[in-house]
């Protein structure tokens, strides 16, 4: 059972910091040739199938991470490393939340409005707390991937 849970947990988070890697180094420039409102509208129907799969990916790293500390570690007694990718986790998580709930949903209305100046604004608030949790989620990489060796 332990496997299934880590392999979840790798999977989850591939998905998601590989989707923010993909975006903010290979779409986002190749969006940048756009004009801005088409720019707008992509990068809004992107996040439209993106994020709600974050979503996802959140509960499923959740759950398989509390698992594994429960089922390796009989609870909160893990090793650093452990605490360590959990605490970055959570606070990527928090920075997802308030994308959510906060520029990306003022995004869709101004979108939906052809407000293009104050669309343009979320669009780069978003862009701030993606590279943001880019560099959270290689560190919680890192650190999941090397912490057994510390």
């Amino acid at each position: 059972m332990l496997v299934l849970f880590l392999a979840a947990h790798i999977l989850a988070a591939l998905f998601w910091v590989g989707g923010m890697a993909f975006a903010y180094t290979m779409l986002r420039p190749a969006a940048g040739a756009l004009e801005g409102p088409a720019r707008l509208t992509l990068w809004r129907d992107v996040f439209a199938r993106f994020l709600p799969w974050v979503g996802v990916s959140i509960v499923v790293l959740l759950v398989s991470g509390y698992a594994m500390m429960f089922m390796a570690y009989g609870g909160f007694r893990a090793p650093l490393s452990i605490h360590v990718m959990q605490g970055t986790g959570i606070l990527m998580m928090l920075l997802y939340l308030h994308l959510y709930f906060a520029p990306w949903r003022r995004l869709q209305k101004f979108v939906r409005a052809a407000d293009w100046p104050n669309a343009g604004k979320q669009l780069a608030m978003i862009r701030k707390l993606v590279a943001i949790n880019l560099v959270l989620g290689v560190i919680t990489v890192l650190v999941g991937s090397t912490g057994r060796l510390w």
